[in-house]
């Protein structure tokens, strides 16, 4: 079981039985076969298992350590996340060397609204269901999409139907429902978008699975919703002629979201 220390900012790597080393000199980025990430305030965490079991199982499904291993290292993470300030640490299995690492950075300003580019980008993803491979190409559409004046890009299956953001779930209301891309598209499975839905269900709220084009969004209440920001709401919309729907149900859900934050466990 790892120590209580935590590690340099930065870009560590994991051995077992040494634990987290940052070297005297930067790591080679390099291809990943899965990453994960979540926002860590003053040492708490929303959902922080669910993180935990999704980047374990995606380690398993893409042939990485053992069991064994991922355990030990999510336990040496955690020993070594900050208990203070604000983060967004990145958990990352290498696709050359299945070397897994701990990349710590500081959390970027948080937003509470988002403004979206309204011309749909192709899927270019290789993985889509799992993060990590195709973080590159993600970061290729949020870049377009800053530089058409907004601040993220909306991928889109050949058919034009709406996936998701390039670091973000989508979902929109349609009067009293709550809507999300169907399973079956190429989506991946969000941690915050599957707290959102239980606490739907909870509360006798009707969701449906449905298609939608870019087009199919205009006016409605649209979110975009991820471990770092929580829940945004879409007030405006870039490149074709969009209207943004008002978003009366965005603030509650985002204070109930806030709420669910917990201490991270004691290693």
């Amino acid at each position: 079981m790892g120590a209580r220390a935590t590690v340099a900012e930065g870009l560590s790597t994991w051995t077992p039985g040494r634990g987290l080393t940052t070297g005297p000199g930067p790591v080679a980025d390099g291809p990943l076969l899965v990453a994960d990430s979540w926002l860590v305030r003053e040492g708490r965490v929303r959902g922080y298992g669910r993180h935990r079991e999704r980047f374990l199982r995606a380690c398993a499904e893409c042939g990485g350590p053992g069991p064994r291993r991922l355990v030990e290292f999510w336990q040496d993470v955690t020993a070594a996340l900050p208990r203070t300030d604000e983060w967004f640490p990145r958990v990352e299995l290498t696709a050359d060397s299945m070397e897994l690492r701990l990349r710590l950075r500081p959390a970027p300003p948080l937003g509470t609204e988002v403004r979206l580019w309204s011309v749909g980008q192709p899927d270019r993803r290789t993985a889509p269901r799992r993060k990590g491979p195709d973080l590159d190409v993600l970061a290729r559409v949020r870049g377009r999409a800053v530089d058409e004046g907004a601040q993220e890009g909306v991928l889109v299956s050949p058919s034009g139907v709406v996936l998701e953001s390039a670091t973000a779930s989508v979902l929109w209301w349609e009067q009293d429902t709550l809507c999300l891309p169907p399973p079956r598209l190429p989506v991946l499975p969000g941690v915050t978008v599957a707290l959102v839905r239980e606490r739907a269900a909870r509360s006798g709220i009707r969701t449906a699975h449905r298609e939608r084009t870019v087009a199919g969004l205009a006016g409605r209440e649209v979110w975009l919703v991820n471990a770092l920001h929580g829940i945004r709401p879409v007030t405006g919309w870039t490149g074709d002629p969009m209207t943004a729907g008002p978003a009366p149900r965005a603030a509650e859900w985002r204070k109930w979201l806030d709420g669910l934050s917990e201490p991270l466990p004691d290693i």
